[in-house]
């Protein structure tokens, strides 16, 4: 059975889309920006962190969805070789949060673990599975892949994995980037066959979880 977040859509599109920034730096390597975003948008609309996001939480639009990604740029900035590492991703954020914080005079807590490509398949998986059933996104990194072809449009690339299934095979994952919802095998994701991997990112929200959908 197939277990999701209730997540959030702008018009049509499943969450943010990074083929919508306009600065050429950002379309091209901002997917790790994007992905903050869309974590900092989703806790905002159900977890209650509204401070987050600098926008009406309850009419999303495209144009402030990419004003937003302007103001996190400065945080998990596209550089040469991207947003390669998890800590610069997790840095990125917690600053922005703390920023946040101090300007809104709010106590918002989220902390990061990550958990390295290098950790076994079975590991990740069970990660995955306990953040989506306690209602929390899960930021996902994955650099090279042995099957460039099959995972072309994941390959150094950031996006957020928001549901599961269990299979016969393994576990299934639902994720969510360019707009939209596409449904991988993590076991075959996971297993990348090459040096440079990736990992994913554990938030804990330290607040209520919202139920699942």
């Amino acid at each position: 059975m197939k277990k999701s977040l209730a997540y959030f859509t702008i018009g049509d599109a499943y969450g943010g889309n990074q083929e919508w920034f306009t600065n050429v730096v950002m379309n091209i390597g901002g997917c790790g920006a994007a992905t903050a975003c869309d974590s900092c948008i989703y806790f905002a609309k159900q977890m209650g962190m509204t401070a987050l996001y600098p926008y009406d939480i309850n009419h999303l639009t495209k144009e402030e969805y990419c004003r937003f990604s302007q103001i996190m740029k400065p945080y998990i900035r596209p550089r040469v070789g991207g947003v390669k590492k998890l800590e610069w991703y997790m840095e990125g954020l917690n600053k922005y949060i703390q920023d946040v914080n101090h300007r809104e005079n709010t106590q918002i807590k989220i902390g990061m673990r990550g958990l390295s490509g290098e950790c076994s398949y079975e590991e990740a998986s069970h990660a995955v599975k306990c953040q989506i059933d306690v209602g929390i996104p899960v930021p996902y990194l994955m650099l090279k892949h042995k099957k460039p072809e099959k995972y072309k449009d994941f390959i150094w690339h950031w996006f957020l994995v928001v549901g599961y299934e269990e299979t016969k095979e393994g576990m299934d994952i639902y994720v969510a980037t360019y707009g939209e919802e596409t449904r991988l095998s993590m076991k075959e994701l996971w297993d990348t066959g090459m040096d440079e991997k990736g990992g994913i990112v554990l938030y804990d929200t330290r607040v209520q979880r919202p139920k699942l959908t």
